[in-house]
């Protein structure tokens, strides 16, 4: 049980920390809290800049909980986006590559529960919690390297939501990022595709004929990342939402 006292004293520190949405965030994690101690020592790690996500150890994201770990990309509402189109393919083999938490696969799995679901990352910590979330065929390694031969010329949709901040920019991150999440999961290269060409130009041996790359870009990467994909047999279309503020790169493999 939390005290009203205890309550009103989490939204004075959360405030005073600089959290824009103290009111919110205190219920939130009022509600990850048992008692007043728990409380305190939950608005302490958030306090110093701990993201909420991984304070209370879940998100919520494309409609369902994602459970998430200290040290774990915490996924951003703007990769629905990735979901939204993957759910408009027929169902069949998905891999998450990057998969992070296993947010997306998560998420697309409520929504296509006819999809056969692998995921796959380089972080051990993302991987046992994409495990945990995805509850098997998540497997640790580098890209591809991380898969089962089994599943080349058979993936009818891959999800790559990789790195994609350009070096130069991290330290204009977000301190939440910068400081607790994994510098793997947001260091794209000199101008932020290095992982994506990577992804590109192996994706043709692992997709099926029709089969779709589905990647999250930014708008001044959309030229560099078209020539990445259409550099190695695949074609290319670009599809935005102003509402979640993202845009994606979709490459098909015909």
């Amino acid at each position: 049980m939390i005290s009203t006292e205890a309550l009103a004293t989490a939204v004075l520190r959360l405030c005073a920390a600089g959290c824009v949405f103290a009111e919110d965030e205190a219920e939130v994690l009022r509600e990850a809290a048992v008692d007043d101690g728990a409380l305190d020592l939950l608005v302490s790690r958030r306090a110093t800049g701990e993201p909420l996500e991984q304070v209370v150890g879940w998100a919520d994201f494309g409609g369902v909980r994602v459970r998430l770990s200290p040290g774990v990309f915490v996924p951003r509402v703007r990769s629905e986006l990735l979901v939204n189109l993957a759910a408009t393919e027929v169902g069949g083999v998905v891999v998450d590559l990057c998969c992070g938490s296993g947010a997306l696969g998560l998420a697309l799995r409520r929504r296509r529960p006819d999809i056969v679901l692998h995921a796959a990352d380089l972080d051990p910590r993302a991987v046992a919690c994409a495990r945990a979330n995805l509850d098997g065929n998540v497997y640790q390694g580098d890209l591809f390297r991380a898969l089962p031969n089994t599943l080349r010329g058979r993936v009818d949709v891959l999800l790559a939501n990789v790195p994609y901040v350009a070096t130069r920019h991290l330290p204009f991150l977000p301190a939440e990022a910068r400081d607790h999440e994994p510098r793997s999961a947001l260091d794209g290269g000199d101008d932020g595709l290095a992982i994506f060409r990577r992804v590109a130009a192996e994706a043709s041996r692992w997709l099926s004929p029709g089969g779709l790359l589905i990647s999250e870009i930014t708008e001044a990467q959309t030229t560099a990342a078209i020539d990445a994909v259409t550099g190695h047999g695949l074609t290319a279309t670009v599809m935005t939402d102003d509402d979640l503020d993202a845009r994606a790169i979709l490459a098909r493999y015909l």
